[in-house]
């Protein structure tokens, strides 16, 4: 097969690549104001209303902001899970109590993630999920995901087809991230809707 095997990886290397470009361009304003009218939207979103319990993750840099809409879903008395990284980049998970129950963690010479500092509740927590926040950095219109490409989240997604579970898959992006088409792979599935700061759009709820 040689180089030819996947040109969608690399063409997803290019493209992740160029949104990442974009973000790091935007100022902190820029990204705490996003956060604030991405929190007001997915706070709207009927699935995340109805939920008992999230999985989420704490939004780094100059990523779309998620402390906003954790600390609003906290007071709405839902249970928030948050994500450690595991040495295989498996996901285990924490609850979320406020900003106090988190920890700066640094792997590697990656950046430092935000995670919970309590007691680890294992990979299978998240099956417990009504709704997996999952990050990315873009979607395209049939609700496909480009990721970060450490593959954490395909884990995560494997794990819940394996459970029989089916959260709300929902990804929190900017504006311009919602695109005509990114590249997909066999094991890639479709969420079920993009959250910006100036609305939400819905994709078809596969089942």
């Amino acid at each position: 097969m040689g180089h030819f095997g996947h040109p969608d990886e690399t063409d997803k290397r290019v493209l992740r690549r160029e949104f990442l470009a974009v973000r790091n361009r935007l100022t902190a304003d820029d990204v705490r104001t996003a956060a604030g009218a991405l929190a007001e939207r997915a706070l709207d979103l009927p699935e995340l209303a109805r939920a008992g319990t999230v999985a989420a993750y704490v939004s780094v840099g100059a990523e779309p902001g998620t402390l906003a809409l954790l600390d609003a879903l906290r007071a709405r008395g839902v249970r928030v899970l948050l994500p450690a990284l595991l040495p295989d980049n498996d996901l285990d998970w924490g609850a979320y109590d406020g900003e106090g129950s988190l920890a700066r963690v640094r792997h590697g010479g990656r950046m430092a993630l935000w995670e919970p500092a309590g007691e680890r509740l294992g990979p299978d927590a998240v099956v417990s999920a009504d709704v997996v926040l999952l990050p990315g950095l873009a979607v395209d219109a049939r609700g496909m995901r480009l990721g970060r490409g450490g593959g954490s989240y395909d884990r995560v997604l494997a794990r819940l087809e394996r459970a029989g579970a089916h959260p709300a898959l929902v990804v929190l992006l900017y504006d311009s991230e919602v695109v005509d088409r990114v590249p997909q792979e066999e094991h890639d599935r479709p969420v079920h809707a993009v959250v910006t700061p100036t609305g939400v759009r819905r994709f078809h709820r596969p089942r």
